[in-house]
């Protein structure tokens, strides 16, 4: 059924939002509700609760702050501003974030487009006018794209926007072009800002969202501070504050956000991880002083806060002992420290799948998930390098079951000295049907350099419905 959203604006009612059914029916947003019941008679209509939506809007910015960023600021009726800047590197980069988001957003029903670009006057109406669903802004295309867009994207009031099309302004770069004092004469100086916003020109100053619950610490300074060694102690002394105030909650860190607040309105963000609950203050003041580097003081910061939007549960054993027991090695230190550096989405191990095919019995797993009870099986070693695909070869071999005398992998050709095999697996026909005969004869092989190669030929050598009879490599041992 067609639904619209409708709400009084003085003495008439109009529509402030249609789903796609009604869009597809004509139905659009500001039209009056009597148009909208005449062009569809079977249109479904609610009143509109702006305070419910600007309560959801909030919710949604509390939770993008504990997952994405330190920065986030709610823009109505239905938008977020997020800088992803300080944050970006814990999920890989700009495209897996921004597949991230979508995919989370929309596994809960939320169609949303999203742009990155360089300034929030430039995301604001990319993601809105451009982004299908997303859009990472390049730089080479940018001031051209920007341009190109209508002069409604620079978020005027409607009077401004009429009054700049009747003077026959259709395009950004239309008025970029033209002498700001005229405007600022008729229009005031909101056309002059909004383009200073949208080409990086000026700043522009945002309220942030904070959770009631955030735990943080901040210090003010009277005289701004600039230099490294200066962010570096004051960080220090905050990070050993907001320690004691986990310890008085028996909570660890997961992640903390550093903010820097300039003299000129601007705010720099530091995010850092851990893998597991922390509150050690040595060990987050080098991870968020490791970060030092990317924050531009400018003219100086007057204010920092350090807070901690994600915490656990983090109890000491009480009565444990090395003379009892055997100590632990504890490396989850060091994998903060790469993955903060690299990217939390580029640090990962290797953990064993119950599965027959070699490139199916192991899977990524953060650096210090826990065991799985899965194993992989001894029965026949398997090599330290696995190639996924496996890739072709070209064999001298006696058929069925007999390892090839030589063969040829990436252009040099190889004479094998020694060979155990077969080792024969077969396919999982409980995963599709056309591995319901398939067959694979492993060898493991030695050419005369002393190398050693994890060999198989696709099919039984007889029967062409096991495989193609073709073989690869699949793997080198060390």
């Amino acid at each position: 059924m067609p639904l619209a959203v409708i709400a009084r604006e003085g003495s008439k009612r109009i529509v402030v939002g249609v789903d796609a059914v009604a869009h597809t029916r004509g139905v659009s947003v500001g039209m009056a509700v009597s148009m909208a019941n005449a062009l569809v008679p079977e249109l479904v209509t609610r009143d509109a609760d702006f305070a419910a939506d600007a309560a959801a809007l909030e919710r949604l910015a509390i939770w993008a702050l504990r997952r994405y960023s330190p920065i986030v600021a709610v823009d109505p009726p239905a938008g977020l501003m997020i800088d992803i800047s300080g944050a970006a590197h814990l999920v890989g980069g700009e495209e897996p974030w921004l597949a991230d988001i979508t995919g989370r957003l929309g596994a809960v029903g939320i169609s949303a487009r999203v742009a990155i670009a360089a300034t929030y006057g430039a995301a604001h109406p990319l993601a809105r006018r451009v982004a299908n669903p997303t859009l990472v802004l390049d730089a080479d295309n940018a001031i051209p794209l920007l341009r190109s867009l209508p002069v409604s994207a620079l978020r005027l009031g409607p009077a401004i926007i009429d009054g700049l099309r009747r003077l026959g302004f259709d395009r950004v770069g239309e008025l970029a072009d033209t002498p700001r004092a005229p405007l600022a004469l008729r229009f005031g100086s909101d056309i002059g800002r909004r383009l200073d916003q949208m080409f990086g020109d000026a700043s522009e100053p945002f309220e942030l969202v904070s959770s009631p619950e955030l735990i943080h610490v901040s210090r003010a300074f009277a005289e701004p501070i600039a230099a490294a060694e200066t962010i570096a102690r004051y960080i220090s002394q905050l990070v050993t504050q907001l320690c004691e105030k986990l310890d008085a909650k028996a909570l660890g860190a997961r992640k903390l956000d550093l903010l820097f607040f300039r003299v000129d309105s601007d705010v720099q963000a530091v995010r850092v991880g851990t893998a597991k609950p922390v509150r050690d203050a040595k060990r987050l003041t080098r991870l968020l002083c490791d970060r030092i580097e990317t924050v531009s003081p400018g003219f100086g910061i007057e204010r920092v806060v350090l807070a901690a939007p994600t915490t656990e549960r983090l109890s000491y054993k009480v009565g444990a002992s090395n003379l009892v027991e055997a100590p632990v090695a504890d490396v989850s230190d060091l994998v903060d420290l790469l993955a903060n550096r690299i990217g939390n989405g580029r640090l990962y191990r290797f953990a064993s799948v119950q599965s027959d095919i070699p490139e199916r019995s192991l899977r990524r797993v953060a650096a210090m998930a826990p065991p799985t009870s899965a194993s992989w099986s001894d029965a026949w070693p398997r090599p330290s390098r696995l190639f996924d695909p496996p890739e072709s070869i070209e064999t001298v071999a006696l058929l069925p079951d007999h390892p090839p005398a030589a063969f040829t992998w990436r252009g040099v050709r190889r004479r094998i000295r020694r060979a155990d095999g077969p080792e024969r697996l077969f396919g999982e026909w409980w995963t599709r049907d056309a591995e319901t005969a398939s067959v694979r004869d492993y060898f493991q092989v030695e050419d005369d350099a002393g190398e050693r190669f994890w060999l198989f030929r696709a099919g039984d050598g007889e029967n062409p419905a096991t495989g193609s009879q073709r073989w690869y490599v699949h793997g080198i041992f060390a």
